[in-house]
């Protein structure tokens, strides 16, 4: 089967792991935008493709030049289109395919059923009409599917998984980032990595660290409240145990984990926001980091029982959890060791090859 996978996810490096593991099943080619903001990590010879596209950079609005030629080019048995059903993109590439009588699946993480204005309301009806399959990343999103009106072929997994050899405990990578840091290796040390906006809680998790006088917090990731963020550290007496780690390359952030003796998720949901996945969170669980997120979106089915869980925007409950975890360094083993076998269970990349390929081998059934 020679498959087409369109994706400006894989621009980030880190996520070609799943790349590579489908290729063991499969003939994929994959095509990543020849522009995007931020640009494309560094590519591999032969690893992806580069296409042109117009609005680089715009998440459910780029387009890509003559898509028609893309499949003319490659011939594909099947079209994945790994973006969600309102992007301008799925619309373009599944009309492609349909002129050409190929099958297109596309993916979906979202988990709140919105109304969405023209012209995205009716690219998602047209989507819907004449995909043959959809791939949902979560329950949530998979049931969102269906609330909005999604009928067609529908499987559950992961956009994509984790590589449990780059994702590891490793006390050589928790050494250096500590001695890095200046952070001693008996001191309890929490960890954030995400996008620093207010809807994935860090003031809620700083205001928590007020609670434990002798914990550091380390932050990875950059954005538009770190500004706020460091203001607020500094009026409550935080900024000597307050680290911006600044934004980090995907590949490098397994190096990073295991410095953590804890990696929180404090997300909020909002009106048109829920957390979608909480990657970070595998990623930890991978590296024998014990995990706590807030109920927000899909992160408590993501933790399963391999981590803690507490009420969104509760800064208290979280002070409380995480001074639990301070005191008791055996619950910590004891998280860390079901996380990784969670993720070994249900998150890796081969895992989610799988899954993809076997749904693909269900869609082609399907259509002939």
């Amino acid at each position: 089967m020679r498959v087409l996978y369109v994706s400006k996810a894989l621009t980030v490096a880190a996520y070609r792991d799943k790349l590579r593991a489908l290729r063991r099943h499969l003939d994929v080619t994959a095509v990543i935008p020849d522009r995007w903001r931020p640009p494309a990590e560094p590519v591999q010879d032969g690893e992806v493709l580069s296409w042109p596209v117009r609005l680089p950079g715009r998440p459910h609005l780029h387009l890509y030049r003559q898509p028609h030629r893309m499949l003319e080019a490659h011939r594909p048995d099947l079209i994945h289109v790994d973006e969600e059903p309102y992007s301008a993109v799925t619309w373009q590439l599944v009309r492609a395919a349909r002129r050409r009588g190929v099958p297109a699946v596309f993916f979906a993480w979202q988990t709140i059923a919105k109304h969405l204005p023209p012209p995205f309301g009716w690219m998602r009806a047209f989507v819907f009409r004449h995909a043959a399959g959809a791939i949902a990343g979560t329950h949530r999103a998979a049931e969102t599917l269906e609330r909005l009106g999604y009928r067609g072929p529908l499987t559950i997994v992961p956009q994509f998984g984790v590589d449990l050899e780059r994702f590891q405990p490793s006390p050589s990578h928790r050494r250096a980032q500590r001695a890095a840091l200046g952070l001693s290796e008996d001191q309890l040390v929490i960890g954030f990595a995400g996008r620093l906006v207010p809807e994935k809680g860090v003031s809620v998790l700083m205001r928590a660290l007020t609670r434990l006088p002798a914990a550091s917090l380390v932050i990875l990731g950059d954005g538009r409240e770190r500004p706020a963020l460091a203001s607020l550290a500094a009026r409550n007496g935080l900024d000597g145990r307050v680290r911006f780690a600044g934004h980090q390359p995907s590949r490098e952030v397994a190096a990073w984990l295991p410095a953590f003796d804890v990696l929180v998720l404090p997300s909020l949901t909002t009106t048109h926001w829920a957390e979608q996945f909480g990657r970070v969170l595998v990623e930890a669980m991978a590296c024998g980091v014990p995990v706590v997120g807030s109920d927000s979106g899909e992160i408590p089915r993501v933790i399963g029982d391999a981590g803690l869980v507490v009420p969104e925007g509760n800064a208290a409950a979280l002070g409380e959890t995480l001074a639990t975890l301070a005191r008791d360094r055996e619950l910590r083993f004891r998280l860390g060791a079901l996380g990784r076998e969670r993720v070994r269970a249900e998150f890796t990349n081969e895992r989610v090859a799988e899954q993809t390929a076997q749904f693909y081998q269900r869609v082609l059934r399907d259509w002939a």
